[in-house]
């Protein structure tokens, strides 16, 4: 999912569901698979509060790194089949106007589960589970899981970044504040219990100055009495904040309840740079099918 002007676009996936819970164990999840990979692609316009459908994807796919630039949407890598447990190099360049989906380069590494990110005027393809496309060894892929690959959309072709990301597990999110880029967790555990910036001269990631945060860990939950179960963990830029939207299903009861927690942290701010928002709770669970994006809406 990704937003353009006052446009939000949901592109790709797959079908699937989820039932919680069984005889033996509350924590038990089930998934079971439906239909395919799709190519749809669906857009929701805010202004007139109405869903429409766009050209569909060259090449179906599901976990996929995507994002905008200039007004147009780019996707990169992903898996295109439910049977294999390898990604594709294929990339393509969606134009809102044309209402029309054109083919880029290759990448030189088939890439799954990376995230992308515009920056310095070029798309990032960062991390992942991945291995050269023209490599028949088997392997962790450890040196190709910490790579990037970035696009250049002005001489139309991919460069091969080494180390950018410190781990060979994918990350979670990554976005530009203000020229600079911020993650805080990767795929296995979304929230690290800190906010890390990269630095380009290094090629490393350092914490960031009071972003310890007041957002509960995997450890802290397990910690209270009886504990909360964190089931999302987001973020979202607007200007030099960072956005944090966290889920968390309650302690068992008569009925289903989840808690929804809202903190900001100002990446422009000397020492701690948190505030919260009042938490809210309810009735029901949810489960993001994505990460949040943002919109202006005047």
């Amino acid at each position: 999912m990704v937003s353009i002007g006052k446009t939000i676009y949901v592109i790709g996936g797959r079908n699937y569901y989820k039932a919680f819970g069984d005889v033996l164990d509350d924590n038990y999840v089930q998934e079971m698979r439906l239909g395919g990979v799709r190519s749809s692609v669906f857009k929701y316009d805010t202004r007139v509060d109405t869903w429409s459908t766009c050209a569909r994807l060259i090449t179906p796919r599901y976990n996929f790194a995507c994002t905008c630039k200039d007004g147009k949407i780019y996707v990169a890598g992903g898996q295109t089949t439910l049977d294999s447990a390898e990604g594709t190099s294929s990339a393509e360049i969606y134009d809102p106007v044309k209402d029309k989906w054109e083919s880029l380069p290759n990448m030189s590494t088939l890439r799954y589960k990376s995230v992308a990110v515009a920056w310095q005027g070029k798309i990032y393809v960062v991390g992942g589970f991945a291995k050269r496309g023209n490599s028949d060894s088997q392997g962790p892929y450890i040196m190709e899981r910490s790579s990037a690959e970035l696009y250049d959309p002005h001489q139309q072709n991919w460069e091969y970044v080494a180390r950018m990301w410190d781990l060979n597990v994918p990350p979670n999110q990554i976005v530009n504040v203000d020229g600079k880029l911020f993650s805080s967790g990767d795929c296995l555990k979304a929230w690290k219990g800190h906010i890390e910036a990269y630095d380009e001269n290094l090629n490393i990631w350092n914490i960031v100055d009071g972003s310890n945060s007041p957002i509960s860990t995997s450890d802290d939950t397990l910690a209270k009495s009886p504990p909360m179960q964190r089931i999302f963990c987001t973020m979202a830029p607007i200007g030099t904040q960072l956005y944090f939207l966290a889920g968390y299903r309650m302690p068992a009861g008569e009925t289903s309840m989840m808690r929804t927690e809202v903190h900001v942290f100002d990446t422009s701010a000397i020492g701690n740079g948190w505030r919260a928002f009042e938490p809210i709770e309810e009735e029901g669970e949810k489960e993001l099918c994505s990460h949040c994006y943002v919109l202006r809406i005047d």
